[in-house]
């Protein structure tokens, strides 16, 4: 570290001196937001160089710049973190000109967080972002750094990454550096939260894949520390991840910042009554068109069809065919693919429709678009972070997510990972009914706000791609989470049993073969959660499951999982819905791929679809990562599919979206 300052002090007129704290090292005066930075302990304002060179020009970064370092060196580090946070706050009073976005890596997260707390008494802080950090009121279980060595603590530098090996290696410099880290330390320590402290503003966690210092476990507790909402967005790399790979770091953060800018505009020009969650359109393609000016490229293809293909040469085998496959010849899957094909949208012209509202309600809940995430089971065969990397994803995109019953995470976890994120659980009710009134208090008290109850899976289906390979990801042991972590199922084992008993259990009783209505009707009497009843095709069972207590439908085919030779999903749709009437809500899966597919869905009666294998898909291609740029692609695609269709919300869509010969 260096006593050189890398960036002019900026002093906005009015304001109490900030050119102390802040540093703009590529001052934008158009820019239409600011992204205010925290360095982390011995850190400096120069670590955000990288950063604010890649954010594109309508965002200005101001690096905060702590005393005792560069050209502050003279002054004494502070010994407290609010101290620091008080004084960015008065640096920041001149800024109210345009949205404050804040963002702090490692220890700056909480000085980020404390200043966010401290500018909400004057006003609004539109969005908090932290990086490597675990909660404020966590326990950080750091050393007293004062009586570690300087040989130990540099060694720990090494393997955290972050700083270059030429100035460690120089003994005044590695000198300066420690001394900055320990006067740093010494304020974090003293650093309390209490539990329940929130911030207005939502929070984006930044979570680096290969962080040894923290988990997605521990990045989960951020949810109770704001009142705005809470995701987490997946960065490659380590600890210093954000500040390593700029070019990585900058899209995610450039895209969050402009949809939180564009709500508000999307308000003011389409009045009072205009759906908050109204999207500009296209916003991805332009990003990935700007992308392709510098010579970069989009990591998945933004063809949704070709991804059954590219997940096929990463994933294991047995896996890809466990997620693929169909039952016997496949007709139900193909019939599935035909109905949409079969169908075609008629566009129309001149409708002003500047932006679309994809939003939905669904049981009293406002949903940004209508998609949820199909419950797909053991999504660990894809990723070795699973249901947890799916729920994340699908928090950062705005789209609920279903919880299948066979998770190889338990929904516990996977609530910590979807956080304030709406979801639902999907339930295989098993044969013992004290295992499935559990599973169902659980999901409750976890904060699932639907139970999609599957009746078409009471038996398997033949499926020559898993008999083949003999292989089932349930009978080693993944995909049965939910059973081994509960309870209920645990009383049924002796103490000492092992995982080939759980296994053996979990097979006698993870589904019920003799289920009758009146079964319905007993799940029905035991909670009070919107009741969906998944894989109904005939009009007649979607009228006995209203009568037992239903409260919506799904009409599925399971993918084509099950039955042969079956009627298609978009096929029964129509006369599901003329069975229930209009006010019931009707969603349907199996066969979904693009928007367009969605508004053809829509058209025939679906309020919502259940989007299954692609984002599954995605998973096994990159992760997190992989699933998000699904969904992005979907909810772009459908966008525009209603746009050129002449639809300026799902209030427009209807049967005469479709060719006369289509609408049935």
């Amino acid at each position: 570290m260096t006593n050189t300052p890398t960036a002019a002090p900026v002093s906005p007129a009015g304001a109490a001196d900030p050119s102390r704290w802040l540093r703009a090292h590529h001052p934008r005066a158009s820019a239409a937001a600011r992204l205010v930075c925290f360095p982390h302990a011995g850190g400096a304002a120069n670590a955000f160089t990288g950063l604010s060179a890649a954010l594109p020009e309508d965002v200005e970064l101001l690096a905060v710049q702590y005393p005792g370092r560069q050209d502050r060196r003279g002054e004494p580090c502070a010994q407290d973190l609010s101290e620091l946070a008080s004084g960015v706050t008065e640096a920041l009073a001149g800024y109210g000109d345009r949205p404050l976005f804040l963002l702090g890596h490692s220890m700056g997260a909480l000085v980020a967080f404390e200043t966010a707390r401290l500018l909400e008494e004057r006003g609004t802080v539109a969005r908090l972002f932290v990086s490597a950090a675990r909660p404020p009121a966590q326990d950080w279980q750091e050393p007293d750094l004062a009586l570690v060595g300087d040989e130990e603590l540099t060694a720990g530098l090494r393997r955290l990454g972050g700083i270059p090996e030429p100035l460690l290696a120089d003994p005044e410099i590695a000198a300066e550096i420690l001394r900055l880290l320990r006067a740093d330390h010494r304020a974090l320590l003293r650093h309390r939260c209490a539990p329940d402290t929130r911030v207005a503003a939502p929070v984006t966690v930044l979570l680096a894949s290969a962080d040894p210092k923290n988990s997605l476990e521990q990045m989960a507790d951020w949810a109770r520390h704001t009142a705005g909402g809470h995701e987490i967005a997946a960065l490659s790399g380590g600890h210093f991840s954000l500040l390593e790979r700029p070019g990585e770091s900058a899209p995610p953060l450039t895209r969050r910042i402009r949809e939180d800018l564009a709500r508000p505009a999307a308000a003011a020009t389409s009045g009072a009554s205009a759906a908050p969650d109204a999207q500009p359109l296209a916003d991805l393609v332009r990003e990935l068109m700007l992308e392709g000016l510098a010579g970069r490229t989009p990591r998945l293809s933004t063809d949704l069809t070709a991804l059954e293909a590219a997940a096929g040469e990463v994933m294991a085998p047995e896996a890809f065919a466990y997620v693929s496959g169909t039952a016997g010849s496949g007709a139900t899957g193909r019939a599935n693919r035909t109905a949409f094909d079969r169908r075609r949208l008629v566009p129309r012209m001149l409708r002003g429709t500047r932006r679309t509202d994809t939003s939905v309600t669904l049981f009293g809940q406002r949903l940004p678009a209508p998609v949820l995430l199909a419950p797909l089971a053991a999504q660990q065969v894809a990723h070795p972070e699973g249901e947890s990397a799916t729920a994340r994803a699908a928090a950062a995109t705005g789209v609920p997510m279903v919880l299948s019953t066979f998770a190889s995470r338990t929904l516990e976890e996977v609530a910590g990972a979807a956080g304030d994120h709406p979801r639902w659980f999907q339930l295989y009710l098993p044969s013992d009914r004290a295992v499935g009134e559990s599973l169902v208090r659980r999901a409750e008290a976890s904060g699932y706000g639907a139970i999609v109850v599957t009746v078409d899976a009471t038996h398997l289906g033949f499926r020559p791609a898993e008999l083949d390979s003999g292989y089932s990801p349930f009978l080693r042991g993944t995909g049965i989470a939910n059973f081994t972590g509960d309870p209920a199922f645990r009383a049924g084992l002796p103490a000492d049993a092992d995982t080939t008993q759980a296994v053996l259990r979990w097979a006698q009783i993870s589904t019920d073969p003799t289920l009758t209505w009146e079964d319905l009707a007993w799940l029905r009497g035991l909670t009070r959660l919107p009741l969906l009843v998944k894989g109904v095709l005939h009009p007649d069972d979607a009228r006995l499951a209203l009568e037992h207590g239903a409260d919506g439908v799904v009409v599925s085919t399971h993918g084509g999982r099950q039955l042969d030779g079956g009627v298609s999903s978009l096929d029964a749709l129509p006369a599901v819905r003329a069975a229930v009437g209009p006010h019931v809500p009707v969603l349907m899966d199996s066969g979904v791929r693009t928007g367009s597919d969605v508004v053809k869905a829509l058209a025939l009666g679906a309020d919502a679809v259940l989007y299954g294998r692609p984002y599954v898909y995605g998973l096994g291609l990159d992760g997190q990562r992989g699933v998000e740029h699904v969904l992005r692609c979907l909810l772009t695609d459908l966008g525009l599919a209603l746009a050129l269709t002449g639809c300026a919300s799902l209030a427009d869509v209807g049967p005469h979206l479709l060719a006369n010969g289509d609408r049935r």
